[in-house]
């Protein structure tokens, strides 16, 4: 079982002597300003000179107003078999499906969230959310009411678009989620326990996290972690930021009781948006292939091949009749940026190639023989092996 799989439910100021030598050295203080008014600009000056990162907002009230109209409720019915049992799929449990002990009923159902991803009614959601669902409702913030059907979905990386008849419908503005830093304010908003439009606080802990949710070594995984609360029913929900732009698509958490403790996983934005937009125009999705075997760079391989840094992809071996084939990758390149995007290890490069298009052609950067090479790769389909 993998190492997390028990684990993922379908998660200050300086010293008075300080303050005191500081105040000495101080030339003598300008005078108060004399009126309420020259006294509130005083403070908006400072305020607005103050290091951005410094500043805690005192209220996500406004991101909360633009991002909850488009955060909708799925109430999902699906059949039962045996091999659709909860008990030995975390991802099922998290999104409420059934519970861990005992037997299943013959229909299940479960509840989970969505993100109203078009105005014409296109919503993105976890694929674990509709798998195997015979009918499925979503429910709008103002209680409107819709059956949905399963446009497409991809496994792999845990994500499905529906279509309801609707129009007009609330959408949220799109971040790009290679922007958002560790450390940056996020909310999670969805329905826990179908406790209805529900929001959380938390900041960005960590990026391009592989937490071995998702089957298969071909699964991509580089999720957003955050330490906003989410829970059973969260999942397909939306990670927005302090603006109330739409940064991920919440899905798992990490803990053995099946509730939040501390960590929560999204899918970032920019890999679920480039998945759903092939969902919508294809029903399926045009996964490019780079086609190497990989393992993470780290100090010990890095010390046997020459080279001063620890982060990056080492490749084992290249396929034939692959993209990197073509271009002329070699077993020991060390792969350290694809296109605009620094590769610290092998996650960061599924994201990165997934969420390009079949036909791109990317700069590669690679080390070889302890010096620098740019590569140019133009992304194919998986090879046909034997080719």
């Amino acid at each position: 079982m993998k190492k997390f799989a028990s684990l993922v439910f379908a998660g200050m100021f300086g010293g008075l002597i300080t303050l005191g030598g500081v105040y000495l050295f101080q030339p003598s203080p300008a005078p108060l300003p004399e009126s309420s008014n020259e006294l509130a600009q005083v403070v908006k000056n400072n305020w607005n000179t103050a290091p951005a990162a410094a500043t805690i907002p005192g209220s996500f009230s406004v991101a909360a107003e633009k991002a909850m109209p488009a955060v909708v409720h799925i109430s999902v019915k699906s059949e039962a078999s045996a091999s659709n049992n909860s008990a030995n799929d975390p991802l099922q449990f998290f999104f409420g499906q059934g519970s861990p002990f005992g037997q299943q009923p013959r229909q299940k159902k479960g509840s989970g969230s969505g993100v109203i991803y078009s105005s014409d009614g296109y919503i993105l959601t976890n694929n674990h959310v509709v798998r195997n669902a015979t009918d499925i409702e979503v429910t709008l913030t103002d209680n409107r009411t819709f059956k949905a059907e399963v446009v497409g979905t991809e496994p792999k990386a845990d994500v499905a678009v529906l279509k309801i008849k609707g129009n007009k419908l609330p959408t949220l503005d799109i971040a790009d989620s290679d922007q958002i830093s560790i450390g940056d304010w996020v909310l999670a908003i969805g329905n826990p326990f179908e406790l209805r439009s529900t929001i959380t606080a938390g900041i960005i802990s960590a990026k391009g996290r592989n937490i071995e949710l998702l089957p298969g070594n071909d699964a991509i995984e580089a999720f957003l972690q955050t330490d906003a609360a989410v829970n059973p029913g969260n999942s397909g929900g939306a990670l927005v930021d302090a603006n109330g732009r739409l940064v991920g698509i919440n899905t798992a958490i990490s803990t053995e009781m099946g509730v939040f403790s501390g960590y929560s996983f999204a899918i970032p934005i920019n890999l679920a948006k480039r998945i759903a937009d092939d969902l919508i125009e294809y029903g399926a999705y045009q996964r490019p292939y780079l086609g190497i075997n990989l393992y993470n760079l780290d100090n010990e391989v890095a010390d046997e091949l020459g080279l001063d840094f620890s982060q990056g992809v080492v490749v084992s071996s290249v396929l034939a009749g692959s993209s990197a084939k073509a271009a002329g990758l070699q077993a020991n390149d060390v792969i350290v940026k694809v296109a605009d995007k620094n590769i610290r290890n092998a996650s960061e490069l599924q994201e990165a190639i997934g969420r390009s298009k079949v036909g791109d052609q990317l700069i590669v950067k690679i080390y070889r023989d302890r010096k620098p090479k740019d590569l140019t790769v133009r992304l194919s389909t998986k090879p046909v092996l034997g080719n």
